[in-house]
């Protein structure tokens, strides 16, 4: 084995305890005390990748620069590791099985019998040795929770990495004490029956993590101990904060760190962590000056609750230009279908910028467009995120350019003024998705005009390439399906809608806006910011956005 050390990472009781959290801020105390750490998801499901899976299930797929499509938390590893994740640091068991049914198909197991056990395990091995080559620690987050049968074969992998290297792999346990409202107290027979099904696994993990509402007292953190059989001074506390930027710290007063270095035969080099705590200070204090940021879509609700996961990306952007900006965010979500029930005016009247995110298909379409139509005469400011860029050059065509009932070719095929249509395959732009499926995935060119508000907001931010002709060379991540026709561009410039950002070829439509002159701020993209803005580095799109809403809701007042 390399000189990578690995952490497991799993998770007992209930889903959605953090586990992505977790180890991003146990990375981000390693990283701090001078180590090179790097991490990998590994999920149970059968989707090869997060791409097909409707956000209401799993939330927000993060996309990457290399186009995958992944799980959420390889979001969390880039916002809190500073580092660019990909293809190599996500695993789903449908990837597992088409890797492996492949080489048998192709001989690669040399006409031996292929059974689950050994193959499944150690093709997940292989994958995540391969995450961590060239770094000197490797996080492996384990998807689902212990006990599910769904998992077997990455809890397997789990286990035969330690039992031949047990000098090389750590495991990290996290499991939920909840406190009832009718008991008032912390109840720990949960973490004791999810350590009893890890334990089944054949794994005993060198650390316990315990997520909980409520801080965990000495008494039942005796408790977990003994029945645990764990050492109390590997018991790590993971109560609720305000922000999950304060983890970190939360870890290095328990000294989380120096006790995982010193298992794993490693040095607790001293700690450079005064960035974090910065950072940590200004996200956690108070903003007098507030704005209200209206998310129009149609991923809003499961049954009777709100999702706020399945926007996940763009509500971190919408922080981390708060931090930047140093005005408070207030989130209203809006279910596009409930517009088309009632009104824009009546369910965003009292908003101070619009954003149309991401979205497929035809459900909520026409409640996205009524809320594009508002913002733009009312002169509140809009961001279109991908299709909130599609469908902002409908509505301009439909009620500027007074083409009738114009649609994209999604939503309407039938329509006679396909404003956004379907292109031929073409490998340099798009890859196959499935059958009769092309998509452009992952980060492509974009040239924007001088002259223009994204230029703007680009330069002065320092972002991107100057180019010769005066114009700028920036690099945004796609992911879509259908593109601007060019067949309209002219019409739609007769009218004054600037094209500010063409790929480099001038083929496709990547930035649209609306001159100051007519709209204050009414800028929309193709691409995805949300994906490449950090808590440290806020994309400069959401932080003119936040202020240009600040300055709407002052001249409103």
């Amino acid at each position: 084995m390399s000189s990578t050390k690995y952490i497991f990472i799993s998770g007992g009781v209930i889903s959605g305890l953090g586990k992505g959290v977790t180890s991003a801020s146990l990375g981000v105390l390693l990283k701090s005390r001078g180590y090179k750490v790097t991490a990998i998801k590994c999920e149970s499901y059968l989707n090869v990748d997060s791409g097909t899976i409707n956000p209401i299930e799993h939330g927000d797929p993060f996309l990457c620069n290399d186009g995958l499509e992944a799980d959420m938390d390889l979001g969390t590893y880039e916002r809190f590791l500073d580092i660019e994740v990909g293809k190599k640091n996500f695993l789903t068991m449908g990837m597992v099985y088409k890797n492996v049914i492949e080489r048998e198909r192709s001989m690669g197991y040399q006409g031996k019998t292929v059974d689950a056990i050994p193959a499944i395990p150690n093709e997940i091995i292989d994958n995540i040795k391969k995450a961590g080559e060239g770094y000197d620690i490797c996080l492996v987050e384990l998807g689902g929770t212990a006990g599910e049968y769904q998992n077997i074969f990455n809890y397997e992998a789990a286990r035969m990495m330690k039992l031949f290297h047990p000098e090389d792999v750590l495991h990290v346990h996290i499991t939920y004490v909840p406190v009832p409202e009718h008991l008032g107290e912390p109840k720990t027979k949960p973490t004791q029956l999810s350590m009893r099904f890890l334990n089944m696994s054949g794994i005993q993990p060198d650390f316990l993590v315990l997520r909980s509402n409520q801080p965990i007292d000495t008494l039942r953190k005796d408790k977990v101990a003994v029945q645990c059989n764990m050492p109390k001074e590997r018991l790590i506390l993971n109560a609720d904060l305000r922000s999950i930027y304060e983890l970190p710290i939360k870890f290095e007063e328990q000294g989380f760190d120096t006790k995982v270095l010193k298992l794993l035969g490693l040095r607790a080099n001293p700690l450079k962590f005064d960035k974090w705590k910065s950072l940590v200070t200004t996200v956690t204090s108070l903003r007098k000056n507030r704005v209200t940021i209206a998310i129009a879509g149609k991923y809003i609700a499961t049954g009777d609750y709100q999702l706020p996961d399945a926007y996940n990306s763009l509500t971190h952007a919408l922080k981390h230009a708060s931090w930047g900006t140093q005005v408070g965010v207030d989130f209203k979500f809006v279910n596009t279908e409930d517009i088309e029930k009632q009104s824009a005016q009546k369910l965003l009247e009292d908003v101070d910028g619009i954003i149309v995110p991401i979205g497929w298909g035809s459900r909520g379409v026409e409640g996205k467009i009524s809320a594009i139509e508002y913002a733009r005469e009312n002169k509140i400011p809009y961001l279109g995120l991908c299709f909130g860029m599609q469908l902002a050059c409908v509505e301009f065509a439909r009620n500027i350019v007074k083409y009738q009932n114009a649609n994209s070719e999604e939503v309407d095929p039938h329509t006679q003024y396909k404003i956004i249509h379907s292109i031929p395959f073409d490998p340099k732009y798009q890859v196959i998705k499935g059958e009769g499926t092309s998509m452009r995935l992952g980060a492509f060119d974009c040239e924007i005009r001088k002259g223009t508000l994204a230029f703007e907001i680009y330069s002065k931010y320092k972002m991107g390439k100057h180019l010769k002709n005066g114009n700028l060379l920036v690099s945004e991540r796609h992911r879509h399906r259908f593109e601007f026709n060019n067949e309209y561009r002219k019409e739609l410039q007769k009218k004054g809608m600037v094209f500010s950002g063409t790929s480099p070829d001038d083929f496709f439509v990547e930035v649209i806006e609306l001159p100051k002159k007519i709209h204050p701020f009414f800028l929309a993209t193709q691409a995805h910011p949300e994906y490449k803005s950090s808590p440290l580095n806020p994309h400069p799109f959401f932080l003119e956005f936040v202020s240009a809403s600040e300055k709407f809701k002052k001249s409103r007042k």
